[in-house]
């Protein structure tokens, strides 16, 4: 009797515990271009109707060439907007400073790929997303960039040791340091 209470008990802490897990269905959109500003402008529409970006990746589709494709998604009956700054540069310390900026602005990191233009040129780029209605505001953002895994590794302890955490990393060719991986960190401040 007390074996079947405790097995009744379990199986509704069960089930209480998986029914937030279960997925809403979302509908998902796929943006492709291979221009920067056609991306931003085409995320912020999208933004504006309740989708958020969830992950983008540069490369070289087998129709539309060197692009930038961006996977974005809305839950149903989402009530939220969404704005978006797309960052490319080819230079580390202009990057730095966008993004930083941007967060000062509320814009909080989404993700990072190379963007390969037509004319050849190759740039680090970034996408922030501000929540309409609850921007984030104090996180510190610090740029990494080095041609040497050692370095990085060594990088990456320095700012982990000041509560930094890498969002991600991308290895791209940039005007200064020749082919450098590049990694994004972000400290959380006060929402």
């Amino acid at each position: 009797m007390m074996l079947a209470k405790v097995a009744g008990a379990l199986l509704i802490f069960v089930a209480v515990a998986v029914a937030p897990a279960m997925a809403q269905s979302l509908e998902y959109k796929v943006l492709a271009t291979s221009k920067t500003s056609t991306l931003e402008k085409e995320l912020n529409e999208a933004g504006d109707a309740g989708f958020r970006a969830f992950t983008v990746m540069g490369g070289e589709t087998a129709v539309g060439g060197k692009e930038v494709v961006a996977v974005i998604a809305r839950a149903a009956g989402s009530k939220s907007r969404f704005q978006y700054k797309l960052l490319a540069t080819s230079k580390t310390s202009t990057m730095q400073k966008e993004i930083q900026e941007a967060a000062d602005a509320g814009y909080d990191y989404i993700g990072q790929t190379v963007f390969e233009s037509l004319m050849g040129g190759k740039e680090v780029a970034v996408i922030m997303e501000r929540d309409s209605e609850h921007p984030t505001k104090g996180d510190r953002y610090k740029l990494l960039a080095t041609a040497k895994t050692s370095t990085m590794q060594k990088e990456l302890d320095e700012v982990g040791a000041d509560g930094y955490a890498a969002l991600g990393m991308t290895v791209s060719k940039t005007l200064v340091g020749g082919k450098e991986l590049v990694t994004i960190t972000r400290r959380r401040g006060s929402k």
